[in-house]
């Protein structure tokens, strides 16, 4: 009776498919981290140039010398 009750556990279990949508969201995190782990370095060399070129315009130009 035990033993019955185990493969009636055992093919519930793998029928079921309330969690299948869990893996297949896990499984499509997994594949936007891979794609964004690739393009870092890309985005990190396009923000730092985008700074230094506020950095560059914040910067005052120095003021003429020269008297009148």
């Amino acid at each position: 009776m035990r033993v019955s009750r185990i493969l009636k556990s055992c093919k519930e279990f793998f029928y079921r498919k309330d969690g299948a949508s869990g893996i297949e969201y896990a499984i499509i995190a997994a594949m936007v981290a891979v794609v964004l782990a690739g393009f870092v370095g890309d985005i990190s060399g396009h923000v730092k140039t985008t700074f230094e070129t506020i950095e560059t315009s914040l910067k005052p130009t120095p003021a003429p010398s020269g008297g009148a």
